[in-house]
């Protein structure tokens, strides 16, 4: 993965994030998982966001993204759970009639391409300038 270059920062806002419905029902299979996978590509492309990797199992989702230094992880969460709860609930009976689609708690990991050892050797090195 490469470091996006924009007019006045360098970045590589990588994330890891996981969430379930609730009572880690498994109704994410059919059209119900056709949609999701639709309605969170939409929302990542809104906000220019790229997708690296994305799983809808019938219990959980896994989302590997690109973001950027402007968006919070907790926001990505938030804003893909929220449409995607307001409109299949809409478009779905069945989900319709749980109390909420999805449950309150989310994983949420980053990721990158540096590690510890090399953020620290760069550190030491601005030091002694």
């Amino acid at each position: 993965m490469d470091y996006q270059h924009e007019q006045h920062t360098v970045h590589l806002m990588v994330y890891h994030i996981i969430w379930c419905p609730k009572r880690r029902r498994k109704v994410l299979v059919g059209p119900v998982h056709h949609r999701l996978r639709q309605i969170i590509e939409n929302v990542t492309s809104e906000h220019g966001w790229t997708i690296i990797e994305l799983a809808i199992q019938p219990d959980h989702v896994h989302l590997f993204l690109r973001s950027n230094p402007y968006t919070l992880p907790t926001d990505i969460a938030r804003l893909i759970k929220g449409r995607s709860s307001h409109e299949m609930r809409k478009e779905f009976a069945h989900l319709g009639r749980m109390p909420s689609l999805w449950t309150r708690s989310t994983f949420y990991s980053t990721a990158g391409n540096v590690s510890s050892e090399v953020i620290q050797k760069y550190i030491e090195r601005q030091s002694r300038s």
